[in-house]
């Protein structure tokens, strides 16, 4: 038995390292590729993303992702899109009125947020959807945030902030589909915290791996202890 097997995508951007170490940490064996057949077959695909949204969609046709998401998706394979690896996974972007497509595996518009002061840079709390899994433990803690643009709330599965007077999608979950707004990478022990749980639901959803993710997760705990 094994631990999930998680891709970072390398599309050209993202903190690819810093994804790859976190989520390390939680549990999984992680790979940063580009190679879009060990991303179809692992057990969780990680889509990073920073800067231009339209930027990070050259980036995801040159390697073919948006059929690689969205395969995964209709699939039941779980995706987890970080910053603007979630924003990518809507129908549009909108950015200085230029209109770009998305991967479109979520419903909705990315745009620039109407707060006084922006980039929203900072940590915020956030308002977790009805039975989240993510945030099981973290319901009440603050997560790192870089971002000019976002998303109305418009339906279930999502995790609510707000920057001044601007309500946003911090998080969606809508079934094997997860992704955060802020960076889980950069958002200390409760960052790691969500990853270790979206970690457990890759276990979950391959039974092969629960155990050996138990097993790794204790070991880590015992080296923290002796440290």
């Amino acid at each position: 038995m094994s631990a999930p097997r998680v891709v970072v995508l390398d599309y050209g951007s993202g903190n690819l390292r810093s994804a790859e170490r976190a989520l390390s940490r939680a549990g999984a064996d992680v790979t940063v590729t580009a190679d879009v057949d060990q991303a179809r077959s692992c057990d969780g695909l990680v889509v990073p993303g920073v800067g231009a949204f339209a930027a990070c969609m050259e980036g995801i046709h040159r390697v073919h992702a948006e059929e690689l998401v969205q395969s995964r998706v209709s699939k039941d394979q779980p995706v987890l899109g970080i910053c603007v690896g979630m924003q990518v996974l809507y129908e549009t972007g909108d950015e200085h009125g230029v209109e770009t497509a998305g991967i479109g595996v979520l419903p909705g518009r990315v745009e620039r947020m109407s707060a006084p002061v922006l980039p929203h840079m900072g940590w915020n709390t956030v308002a977790p959807a009805d039975a989240s899994t993510l945030f099981d433990g973290v319901e009440t803690e603050r997560f790192y945030f870089v971002h000019s643009y976002g998303v109305q709330p418009a339906g279930d599965g999502e995790t609510l902030a707000t920057h001044g007077d601007t309500t946003f999608v911090a998080a969606v979950e809508r079934g094997v589909l997860a992704a955060t707004q802020f960076h889980p990478e950069k958002s200390g022990d409760a960052g790691l915290h969500l990853l270790r749980n979206w970690v457990r639901g890759l276990a979950r959803h391959n039974p092969s791996c629960a155990d050996h993710a138990r097993v790794a997760l204790m070991a880590r705990r015992k080296r923290a202890l002796r440290a």
